[in-house]
């Protein structure tokens, strides 16, 4: 039986789902989550979240022990459903705020930071908790649920990956948000705590030649396959298993 076809066979699976920006992972997870009937949680949303408490608390966020002292205090939500997924700091709606061109030139930098790391790794385990949701970010398969029976890899040329995400802004040159993300890229491969890789036992899905229903398929007869494969075979007649 498929999985798609059966909520039964997918209410405890968690769907790690890493790659850096502009590659499709946040419109493939949330595709993935919605048909599936999943849990959907957006991680970078949260680092983004913590950048706009910094830069409206006045932080330095170019000092990461200014940034590490004060990680603890805004207190982030995010809400899960993947056909209206939701984020607020300290209460106050955050969605648009996150996305401007002032958290983008900040949040890799805050985001290398320990301490903020941690806190947010606490929320994100408690977030996925038993399962049943698709998780994406670029250290979840690695770090955040290194025991997920889904774990994706997901890159697209540079060149599309800047269309992709100039295109999602509705602003800016090519060229420019290529620099952008190739400069992300460095920083969040680069840092010393999680950083950006391909994780152990990952697959990998070059999502450039690609339409975005053909990627979600893809990966939902992945999640078909590992699900299958981990609940086993039926039991023989007359088991008493």
């Amino acid at each position: 039986m498929s999985i798609s076809g059966s909520i039964s066979g997918v209410n405890r699976v968690v769907v790690a789902m890493d790659g850096p920006s502009g590659s499709g992972k946040s419109s493939t997870a949330r595709g993935v989550a919605s048909r599936l009937r999943l849990r959907y949680l957006d991680t970078g949303a949260q680092f983004r979240a913590m950048t706009v408490w910094m830069l409206d608390h006045e932080v330095d966020v170019a000092d990461p022990a200014a940034i590490a002292a004060r990680a603890g205090e805004p207190a982030i939500l995010s809400g899960t459903d993947p056909d209206d997924p939701t984020i607020t700091v300290d209460g106050q709606e955050v969605a648009v705020a996150i996305r401007t061109q002032r958290v983008t030139d900040h949040v890799s930098a805050v985001a290398a930071v320990p301490e903020v790391r941690r806190r947010l790794l606490e929320l994100q385990r408690s977030i996925i908790g038993t399962g049943g949701i698709v998780v994406e970010g670029r250290d979840i398969g690695s770090v955040v649920a290194p025991d997920a029976e889904v774990k994706l890899f997901l890159t697209a040329d540079p060149a599309a990956r800047a269309a992709r995400r100039t295109a999602e802004n509705g602003a800016g040159s090519v060229e420019a948000t290529q620099a952008d993300l190739l400069r992300r890229d460095k920083i969040d491969s680069g840092r010393t705590t999680a950083p950006l890789t391909m994780p152990e036992g990952a697959i990998h899905l070059d999502t450039t030649p690609y339409s975005l229903d053909e990627v979600v398929q893809q990966v939902i007869d992945i999640v078909d396959q590992a699900v299958g494969a981990h609940s086993g075979p039926p039991p023989s007649p007359g088991s008493t298993g």
